[in-house]
């Protein structure tokens, strides 16, 4: 196992709890990274958050579901070191990393060898997962690239800020979850608001737009993964566009003044159990860090910002899986070979820990001597590794992009029409309950698939 990220931590975990050996290879603190600050494993670089934790109507709250029911170690730590996200599920970042550490240094079967391995593992390594993920090292990107004749495997994505709260004005922002949302723990005011009138919002994207960025020298020939665009770059695509996205002030009362309607909203989310440290959702950032305090204090609430970290920008890397990997995620040109997380195309902490989980099983059952299948497509763990491993092509879409789980990458399902009352349901209750319907089939073929008859004799 190589990487101890989500994905490899997550792989790492399934592998030992199937009962087999496995050794578990991270390079922190040997070497670092750009993006890294500690040497625990399953360390958040960029946001806390896991996103939408409900699986009746989102995707990733049934992709959490889904990988609850397997004894996701991700899961179970995350829900463990919660903090107040509205309807999201939130961690605090340094209590996740370090439960996850924790309980894989326990396991009697893992071993971590806190070491780097240069470019393909040994070749006496006869059944290797690969998560190394976005930071995957120079060395091993270009022996990958020469193994499979492939031109290119990176993008760039972004970090955002985070402000410490005690420089927070709280008699200009004030705290509430989009349309007052109750979260897991029944917080509906999980979020800070900081309000925008309409100059202070044009003001602020012309400060934005001018402001100076980092570049790299061969920035014009690696793409951005749309998921984690930097703020700039939005603003760069239209001055509306981040009002429409990060920053759109729908389902949020001001209560210094309620009667106004501001014209743009900055959020800001909790990033660590005490609550003193929270991050400006949506603020990926290129831009110079002397820049980002100057154009970050316009923002009313904080023009005494005081912030723990700043935003920064790092390179991804990520294969053309549907190309490279076969069915359970064995790359073709050398099948000793599994890749994981998000080098596989996939995007979001909870679906690089997803495809680490297959990724676990699958080798897992490989050395007990048995063919595991995928999950069903109608499951949102089988809809993530069919897209990477295939169905992006089936799809006859243009080039292959990383990926969040969606609705769309599920097979469709006819949702009910009318309502119990024999009345036309209206076209958002059609939609909630459509979605119901896909968790429930999904969390029902999860069930089916995870049992003995998913398990077949090898051949």
């Amino acid at each position: 196992m190589v990487g101890g990220g989500l994905a490899g931590s997550e792989a790492a975990w399934q592998i030992a709890e199937a009962g087999v050996p496995v050794v578990l290879h991270e390079m922190r603190p040997v070497r670092g990274t750009d993006a890294h600050q500690t040497d625990r494993l399953a360390e958040l670089v960029c946001s806390n958050s896991f996103r939408a934790d409900d699986w009746t109507g989102n995707a990733v709250g049934l992709l959490h579901a889904e990988m609850r029911r397997l004894g996701s170690i991700i899961l179970s730590a995350g829900d463990a070191h919660q903090v107040p996200a509205g309807g999201a599920l939130a961690v605090d970042r340094d209590g996740f990393a370090q439960a996850v550490t924790e309980r894989l240094e326990a396991h009697r079967l893992v071993t971590i060898a806190r070491e780097e391995v240069a470019g393909l593992p040994p070749a006496e390594w006869d059944s290797v997962i690969v998560a190394t993920g976005p930071l995957t090292s120079p060395a091993l990107s270009e022996a990958i690239l020469a193994l499979t004749g492939e031109g290119q495997l990176s993008f760039f994505d972004a970090i955002a800020p985070i402000v410490h709260l005690d420089s927070i004005d709280m008699d200009v922002a004030w705290r509430q979850s989009r349309y007052d949302k109750e979260g897991p723990g029944g917080d509906a005011a999980a979020y800070i608001n900081c309000p925008m009138d309409k100059a202070q919002y044009d003001a602020f994207i012309d400060a934005l737009l001018a402001g100076p960025k980092s570049e790299f020298k061969d920035w014009e020939h690696v793409p951005y993964f749309d998921g984690c665009l930097p703020i700039e770059v939005m603003a760069e695509r239209g001055r509306e566009t981040l009002r429409h996205g990060p920053m759109k002030p729908v389902g949020l009362t001001n209560e210094h003044d309620p009667q106004t309607k501001a014209w743009a909203v900055v959020q800001l989310r909790q990033d660590n159990a005490l609550g003193t440290l929270w991050n400006m959702v949506g603020f990926q950032t290129k831009l110079k860090h002397a820049a980002q305090t100057e154009v970050f204090r316009t923002i009313p609430g904080l023009e005494a910002a005081v912030f723990a970290r700043l935003g920064g920008l790092h390179r991804n890397t990520f294969l053309n899986s549907p190309r490279l990997l076969d069915g359970t995620l064995r790359l073709k040109a050398d099948p000793r070979l599994r890749f994981a997380g998000q080098v596989t195309g996939v995007e979001g902490y909870v679906e690089s820990a997803a495809i680490g989980l297959l990724a676990g099983r699958f080798a897992a059952a490989e050395r007990l001597g048995r063919a595991i299948e995928a999950p069903p497509a109608t499951t949102a763990l089988g809809a993530l590794v069919g897209h990477i491993t295939g169905g992006h092509l089936e799809a006859g879409k243009g080039s292959f992009q990383p990926m969040n789980i969606n609705y769309g990458l599920l097979p469709p399902l006819e949702g009910p029409k009318h309502g119990a009352d024999g009345k036309r349901l209206p076209h958002k209750e059609r939609g909630r309950a459509k979605k119901r319907l896909m968790g429930e089939r999904a969390l029902a073929d999860l069930a089916e698939w995870a049992g003995a008859p998913a398990l077949v004799a090898a051949e």
